[in-house]
């Protein structure tokens, strides 16, 4: 899976819901992808690279709604973003 921008990552998104993707990973990527839509939203369109600066920004934002989730609902969002953020140029 090569994903360079925020399109590629939206599709990525989309075919794990068009997929028989498990419902732990569909909560994970669906909460995540809020937090990068909006953080996506301030530095251009869906052709941006996916960035360092994005993937600081998308963490900062989940780090300050960390008690909106249950214990195991955020370690299922946290262990996500850690295997996504690998696709953010350094």
């Amino acid at each position: 899976m090569q994903l360079t921008n925020l399109a590629s990552l939206y599709q990525y998104f989309d075919d794990m819901a068009a997929s028989d993707a498990d419902s732990d990973t569909l909560f994970a990527s669906s909460y995540i992808r809020g937090f990068i839509s909006l953080a996506a939203s301030i530095y251009g369109d869906e052709q941006q690279t996916l960035s360092a600066r994005l993937a600081q920004d998308v963490s900062e934002q989940l780090h300050q709604a960390r008690t909106e989730l249950a214990p195991q609902d955020r370690q299922l969002v946290n262990n996500f973003w850690l295997e996504l953020q690998a696709h953010f140029a350094a």
